[in-house]
């Protein structure tokens, strides 16, 4: 179905009907000649002399398929042999295992174990914390299914679905926004899994003065930074396999880091003496205000924590065998997060009883714990972990974004390089020094850049398009496609996107020091991003798209006289 959001093409130079001569064919006969269709028919129909045609849209009969070969790939438009081509029927092998075993990996990592420990620290009880979990994953899981289905159905990624709504050159505006997420991302996992590194070293080394050392303009030491940058590399060797090594990482990772969860569980369990410690830990909030005041952004906090991959979901359910295996592989999202949150925050509240303080960073525990042979197991599952989480996550969507935008300069391989690099330059050490930091302006901020995309291209497919693409054109520059719009950029989804985002700036201007004060409305905003940039973007794209058919149609009827 074609879209009509403000679509302002070029008109022809030659006239759309022959102006009446004395030898030119009587109207019906020019009628008769033009290849049109009506839209609004259950199936395509010819335009008969007695056609009515005041009310109806007159649609272009399907683009030509894009040659397999192609030297014209400039402009985000990418030949069908690209990393971005549609997934094959024979390259559809992802199971509901497979889906699941993503979702297991990317799950039961560091951060996700670091966001449960933050919400008892900012107060919650550990029920609290995790029901607050569970909601936003079901919440989230919502999106993620929803994004999912066009890339099973038509075997597309992010970037080649984000064309449909934003159009072929407008689509690098929400790709490289994700991708900037995921860079951000990319340098907090890596930092993790330097972290990891760091335990194995001698005690005598990590309390030299290369390690207490700070570096002023770095805001960490050599010697952190060191095992930062070594395990950067060792992640490197699995990108550089692709989506097939990723495939496998993720599919024989996901019984390990079972296993090694249920033996840290054990083995708090047996320490502390049960979980009596944990269900005693009440909330530290003293009235409902101040609970509402915590629950919200922590709510809107736990769905941006998956919203990144609630947009580029299509990137791995484009291998999907059906519908049936994508939905049912990622419904498991909520099980999962709910279980290793209470997981977090059981061993979290045990360290207390344990080592008489709370340790809420899983890194430090392990390093607690001490023995050699436990250490090697600690390094090994929280490389794993991270490894799994990162490269699924953070790499693949950036990787994507960055082939889409210059098909000819970037493969897979050189776009997930470039990721890497610029998680360097995110200094996330600096992202991970507070629950607050991480929370309030991390997760937040990013949260309204990821919310109006999905809003949108969510809108696009199920309301103006009615699920329907033409893939040949979603890969095709020609000005007179479907996703051409104006210059390649569908400035209805442009427009609705800044105005999701908005909303959202002085609130985070605040956070980051750099507006003294804001009012409460926009605190409010902020508290709720990515709830009010979803909804905001989504309606007004959908409303902009209805102005845009009315004159459409307005315009056909100007050009095409009604019969008598």
């Amino acid at each position: 179905m074609e879209s009509s959001c403000l679509r302002l093409h070029r008109f022809p130079r030659r006239p759309l009907l022959p102006t009446p001569s004395t030898t030119a064919p009587n109207h019906h006969h020019l009628l008769l000649s033009l290849p049109l269709t009506l839209e609004h028919h259950p199936f395509p129909a010819t335009i008969t002399p007695s056609s009515h045609l005041p009310s109806l849209r007159l649609r272009r009969p399907p683009l030509p398929p894009v040659p397999a070969k192609s030297a014209d790939i400039d402009d985000g438009v990418i030949p069908t042999d690209s990393d971005l081509a549609p997934t094959p029927p024979s390259h559809r092998t992802f199971s509901a295992w497979d889906m699941a075993s993503l979702w297991v990996g990317l799950v039961v990592g560091v951060p996700s174990y670091y966001l449960a420990g933050s919400l008892v620290d900012l107060g919650m009880a550990w029920w609290q914390g995790i029901a607050t979990v569970v909601l936003a994953n079901l919440i989230v899981l919502i999106p993620l299914i929803l994004t999912a289905v066009p890339g099973t159905k038509h075997g597309i990624p992010f970037p080649v679905l984000a064309r449909s709504a934003f159009g072929v050159r407008g689509a690098h505006v929400p790709t490289l926004l994700r991708a900037l997420v995921g860079c951000g991302w990319y340098g907090i996992e890596t930092w993790i899994g330097g972290e990891a590194i760091f335990l194995l070293l001698p005690p005598s080394l990590k309390t030299s003065s290369s390690a207490l050392s700070l570096i002023p303009w770095l805001g960490t030491s050599p010697l952190e930074f060191s095992c930062f940058m070594v395990f950067w590399l060792a992640q490197m060797g699995i990108v550089w396999r692709g989506m097939d090594g990723i495939r496998e990482l993720e599919k024989y990772s996901a019984p390990i880091l079972i296993v090694l969860t249920s033996c840290l569980l054990c083995w708090a369990y047996v320490k502390a003496g049960g979980f009596g410690r944990m269900l005693s830990l009440s909330s530290r909030l003293s009235s409902a205000e101040e609970f509402w005041s915590i629950f919200f952004p922590s709510l809107t906090a736990n769905i941006s924590f998956w919203a990144t991959l609630a947009l580029n979901i299509p990137d791995f359910t484009r291998y999907a065998r059906s519908q049936k295996d994508q939905i049912l592989g990622q419904a498991g999202l909520p099980v999962f997060m709910g279980i290793f949150t209470f997981v977090g925050l059981a061993v979290t509240a045990s360290t207390e009883v344990i080592f008489g303080r709370v340790i809420s960073d899983p890194i430090h525990l392990l390093g607690q714990i001490g023995g050699l042979s436990t250490t090697l197991i600690a390094i090994f599952g929280i490389s794993l972990a991270t490894i799994t989480t990162n490269i699924a996550a953070n790499v693949v969507a950036p990787a994507n974004a960055l082939v889409n935008l210059s098909p000819s300069m970037f493969t897979f391989r050189r776009g997930a390089l470039v990721t890497a690099l610029l998680g360097i330059a995110f200094q996330p050490w600096r992202l991970l020094s507070s629950s607050e930091s991480f929370v309030y302006t991390w997760l937040l901020g990013y949260s309204a850049l990821m919310g109006p995309i999905g809003g949108i291209i969510l809108a696009d497919y199920y309301l103006i398009k009615g699920m329907n693409l033409e893939v040949s054109a979603l890969y095709s520059k020609n000005p007179r496609g479907p996703y051409y719009y104006f210059q390649g950029f569908n400035i209805a989804a442009i427009v609705a996107l800044l105005v999701g985002i908005l909303p959202i700036i002085p609130c985070f201007l605040h956070k980051v020091g750099i507006l003294s004060n804001t009012s409460d409305a926009f605190v409010v905003a902020y508290n709720n991003a990515w709830f009010v940039s979803f909804f905001l973007s989504g309606i007004l794209y959908w409303l902009l798209c209805q102005l845009g058919s009315r004159k459409d149609a307005q315009h056909t009827e100007t050009l095409i006289p009604a019969s008598e």
